[in-house]
């Protein structure tokens, strides 16, 4: 395996995380989960699920836009 390549696939996978970590303190607003109300709770549960339809969404989107 080339070595850029091995960098690379480190990179993505760092990124990816650090994307998702981000998305998922967007939703929580940077509270953590005890210090919510319980209808904080659930707004941040329905934002984590929107912005998990979401990426589902954009890599649909990138598939079909192969073609």
């Amino acid at each position: 395996m080339n070595a850029s390549r091995l960098i690379n696939m480190v990179l993505r996978i760092f990124m990816r995380k650090a994307v998702n970590k981000g998305i998922d303190m967007a939703a929580n607003r940077g509270k953590s989960p005890a210090d919510m109300t319980p209808e904080e709770r659930d707004q941040a549960q329905q934002a984590k699920q929107t912005a998990k339809k979401a990426r589902k969404l954009a890599r649909l989107a990138r598939r079909i836009g192969r073609f």
